[in-house]
């Protein structure tokens, strides 16, 4: 195992910068997931990482080598770095048996008959596919076939893995199973990793720390329970889980732990603990989670919040709860409740702890 260094990783084909002056510190043992949107950058980090893709800029290390340096000219190919790469295409050879595809690359790397066994045996039977070793790809599911790809990564001891959206050719039950088994292999293997995906519930179940990036930039660094709970812009909370974000105006302002009272864009007006400072007179957009949302008669008893009016617009049953879809004063927000509200206006509760205050207008995908 190693720690994974990264400073100033810059990216281009041709005038557009995928990546630019990315940073990032992966600590020995430590599973970080790249999250973000198509096109924001997080499969050429990684691609920079594997040497598959060569880096206009910056330095890239593992453990005590240098794999990477723009200003010195160092660059490793790919087959010189010690990197464990699964892609989300499995790429078995279908000639040949689990075993077999397993054995490849210590085949590659000349290792002994006796030695090769014994290791196709020990990985095989840590991916729970040992039973498996005398048949061939067609013959295995979507998920076994993945746990071959990456048990044939992970014979040959690489120093660091990395997994670039491994999961996304599974349907979704499928898919929820191997993140399930993913997670517990993941505690056994101590094994630094980087994973990519776009999907927000792998990030959160599988990751030490999620690294959020948007237009080859990072947005923001943290756990899954701070990426979640305390994102550092719009930007994230949108795209971590759903956000319902309302404008609105700062009536009285407040310091940073201060209580600050806000008017929505139809004059009414809520009290908010805010984590930024909140001038009066100054725009800006709170976000609630739709499970931090109540309807009125369902507020948590002792807990203080504001009550608000809205207009319900849809109702949708989604098993064991309900989806409803509001409207504050032409801003749309969601709603998950046990009950279908049975009219056409609900009143609603929203915490004075829990929603976050962004500055300005908030600046995200519709």
């Amino acid at each position: 195992m190693a720690e994974l260094v990264i400073e100033g990783l810059t990216k281009r084909f041709g005038n557009v910068t995928a990546v630019d002056n990315v940073s990032l510190h992966v600590k020995d043992g430590e599973f970080v997931t790249l999250l973000g949107p198509s096109g924001c950058g997080k499969s050429t980090t990684l691609a920079a990482v594997a040497g598959l893709d060569r880096a206009d800029g910056g330095r890239i290390q593992v453990g005590e080598t240098v794999y990477f340096d723009a200003a010195r000219g160092t660059y490793l190919p790919p087959e010189a770095r010690s990197c464990g790469l699964v892609f989300q295409s499995y790429a078995l050879w279908p000639h040949m048996t689990v075993a077999d595809n397993v054995a490849f690359p210590l085949t590659l790397r000349k290792v002994t008959t006796a030695d090769r066994k014994r290791r196709v045996s020990e990985v095989l039977d840590l991916v729970e596919m040992g039973s498996y070793a005398a048949r061939f790809p067609h013959e295995l599911s979507g998920g076994q076939q993945q746990r071959v790809a990456l048990a044939r990564t992970l014979v040959y001891h690489p120093a660091i893995l990395l997994l670039d959206e491994p999961l996304s050719n599974l349907d979704a039950k499928l898919r929820d199973r191997a993140r399930a088994w993913l997670a517990e292999l993941r505690t056994r293997l101590h094994l630094t990793t980087i994973y990519v995906t776009h999907d927000q519930i792998e990030a959160l179940s599988l990751s030490d720390r999620i690294v959020v990036m948007n237009g080859g930039h990072i947005a923001q660094i943290g756990t899954p329970q701070e990426i979640y709970e305390r994102p550092a812009d719009p930007f994230v909370a949108d795209f971590i889980g759903t956000t319902n974000f309302l404008p609105a105006r700062v009536r009285l302002g407040a310091a940073v732990g201060g209580l600050a009272q806000l008017e929505l864009s139809d004059g009414q007006r809520l009290d908010v603990r805010v984590e930024r400072p909140a001038p009066e007179g100054s725009s800006v957009t709170i976000a609630f989670r739709p499970e931090q949302m109540r309807a009125a008669p369902e507020a948590p008893a002792g807990e203080a919040g504001s009550i608000v009016a809205t207009r319900v617009t849809s109702r949708s049953y989604v098993g064991g709860h309900w989806q409803v879809g509001l409207d504050i004063g032409g801003t749309p927000l969601r709603l998950e409740t046990p009950q279908a509200p049975p009219g056409d206006d609900l009143q609603i509760w929203l915490p004075q702890t829990g929603g976050i205050v962004f500055p300005g207008a908030a600046n995200v995908a519709a």
